[in-house]
């Protein structure tokens, strides 16, 4: 018989709140990995001969991350899992996927169907808000033992953090000028779009230094097109000639990569380019900004910066999602390869690589639940707004209806895998009180090299139904 949860729920690790953990899962870390594969399918989704290849991206991704990643977790940190949020998980999730598999059956996506994918996820986020306060009054109202418990996690998790600070601190302290300086301007800005490190380029190897270099040209771009607003820094990374630059580089970025340019393109009357208007508009702005701040001493207005920063960023994936998508593409018309296949293994795997260094990381750092609630959150976020959003752009500029062609029998295995495993995890963990090791993780393991083999044979016609 299994044990009964306590009120608040078990971390597993002393100085982990449990309430916390599930919705940073869900929410912070399922947003932060899934906005790649978001990106990426709403680009496959915004072209009617890519759909296909969106779909298996998803399907794909959501077998590998709910069998290998999932599966990975439980053998690199055995754990107890939180009953009610993984329920509550796996249940959403194989409602979207049966949505999903009701898109695919009747071959088209119309507008309330879209739209109910984004309300879906609404519902779901709002579900886990709000069951996390249930959870947390309920803990407050617990019984005094608990209550007397509570000093001694908090003490241990604070002392665990000063601890890093002052690590983190003494790190920086150590290269600290001894007196107070004031920096010139370009000394400024020739520090802060210098990408090497001189006191690391010592100290690699070869290997290290040859991927270093490749790695400038991008982030020398990335540096000077993104601004970054760091609270944990004294002077929140305020850079002023560098930020007085951004207000032209980055707008310059959305506007050239917004529909591959066009729109930076356009002529007002037919005279003067957008593009143009933007660097004007931008250079003013900088002129302002320059005149009336210091470089020591960030403007109040500085957080305005990180909404620049998030757009341009989100720029530049859907501009890097979009070249991934036309090279599927190619690859698929050389090798004669359907969509499908290509999502299911090149678009998942490269999408998935994220979530699977960011979860299995978190796992190794004593957060298994939050990486294992990222497993299904994330994914859940991917399809419903994957989908949901990819259908809506489609339609605003072609057609008020998504067709929607299954590749043939390969589709239908991919669809049918992914619910098996789903259902799968959802009879299985709660028939092992929730308890997750090692005999999990390598049965997940079987099940997607089983799957994948399937999958291949299918697309080479080694297998083959007639009949569809």
């Amino acid at each position: 018989m299994c044990a009964q949860e306590p009120l608040g729920g078990r971390s597993g690790q002393p100085g982990q709140p449990f309430l916390n953990i599930p919705l940073h899962g869900v929410t912070f870390l399922a947003f932060g990995n899934g906005a790649p594969d978001v990106f990426s399918a709403v680009v496959a989704f915004s072209d009617p001969r890519t759909a296909g290849l969106a779909i298996g991206a998803l399907f794909g991704a959501g077998i590998f991350v709910t069998t290998v990643l999932a599966g990975g977790i439980a053998l690199v940190k055995p754990f107890t899992a939180a009953s009610r949020p993984f329920l509550r998980d796996a249940i959403f999730y194989m409602v979207a996927v049966f949505v999903t598999f009701l898109a695919l059956y009747f071959g088209s996506i119309s507008l309330p169907w879209a739209l109910g994918y984004l309300g879906l996820y609404i519902f779901y986020v709002c579900t886990v808000v709000i069951c996390t306060w249930i959870h947390r009054r309920q803990r407050r109202e617990g019984s005094s033992t608990s209550s007397s418990r509570e000093p001694e996690l908090v003490t241990e998790s604070e002392n665990g953090g000063s601890t890093s600070s002052m690590n983190g601190a003494d790190f920086g302290e150590e290269y600290r000028p001894l007196l107070p300086h004031e920096e010139k301007t370009l000394h400024i800005l020739t520090k802060s779009l210098n990408t090497l490190d001189y006191r690391k380029w010592r100290r690699k190897p070869c290997c290290w230094r040859l991927f270093e270099v490749f790695k400038m040209p991008i982030e020398f771009v990335l540096l000077l097109t993104v601004p970054i607003v760091d609270p944990d820094k004294e002077d929140r990374n305020w850079k002023r000639p560098l930020n007085c630059l951004h207000l032209i580089t980055s707008p310059l970025v959305c506007i050239l990569t917004l529909k591959s340019g066009a729109y930076g393109l356009y002529k007002i009357q037919g005279v003067f380019p957008i593009w143009g208007m933007v660097i004007l508009t931008g250079a003013f702005l900088a002129l302002v900004i320059f005149f009336t701040t210091k470089n020591r001493e960030p403007p109040k207005y500085h957080c305005l910066f990180a909404f620049l920063g998030f757009l341009a960023s989100a720029m530049w994936i859907k501009a890097a999602a979009t070249e991934v998508v036309n090279i599927l593409r190619t690859l698929g018309v050389i090798f004669q390869l359907s969509n499908t296949v290509l999502g299911l293994t090149l678009l998942a795997w490269g999408n998935s690589i994220g979530d699977t260094f960011s979860d299995l990381t978190m796992a190794r750092q004593g957060y298994p639940r939050m990486a294992f609630s990222a497993c299904f959150g994330g994914i859940i976020f991917n399809i419903l707004v994957g989908v949901g959003l990819g259908c809506l752009l489609q339609m605003t500029s072609s057609q008020s209806v998504v067709k929607l062609e299954p590749d043939g029998l390969l589709m239908w295995i991919l669809a049918g895998a992914l619910g098996l495993s789903l259902v799968f995890s959802f009879v299985s963990v709660p028939a092992q009180c929730f308890h997750l090791g090692k005999a999990y993780g390598i049965c997940l393991l079987i099940y997607y090299l089983a799957f994948l083999t399937v999958a291949l044979l299918t697309e080479f016609k080694v297998i083959e139904l007639t009949t569809l």
